[in-house]
């Protein structure tokens, strides 16, 4: 089993029917990929096997239809997150 660090960065951009693969990495890329993301305060999440999925798409791509839920479910509770910490 390959235990080396993977990272997908994801982002919705408006007019898309879901969001787009930003960039992916394993190893050291994936290292850096959740450096920058901790430095620039953006929302991290772990869950491998969703990981592994979207590892299938290449950056620039439409995240797969079948990771649409579980991808709902991780955007709910990040904008929940940073809707409390306005408050």
């Amino acid at each position: 089993m390959d235990r080396r660090k993977k990272a997908v960065a994801l982002k919705y951009i408006e007019g898309t029917e879901a969001p787009v693969i930003l960039a992916k990495g394993e190893g050291r890329k994936a290292e850096v990929m959740l450096y920058e993301a901790e430095k620039n305060g953006i929302p991290v999440t772990e869950d491998k096997i969703l990981v592994d999925m979207l590892g299938i798409a290449s950056a620039g791509d439409i995240v797969p239809e079948n990771t649409w839920q579980a991808l709902a479910v991780i955007f709910s509770y990040i904008l929940d997150d940073k809707k409390g910490q306005k408050k």
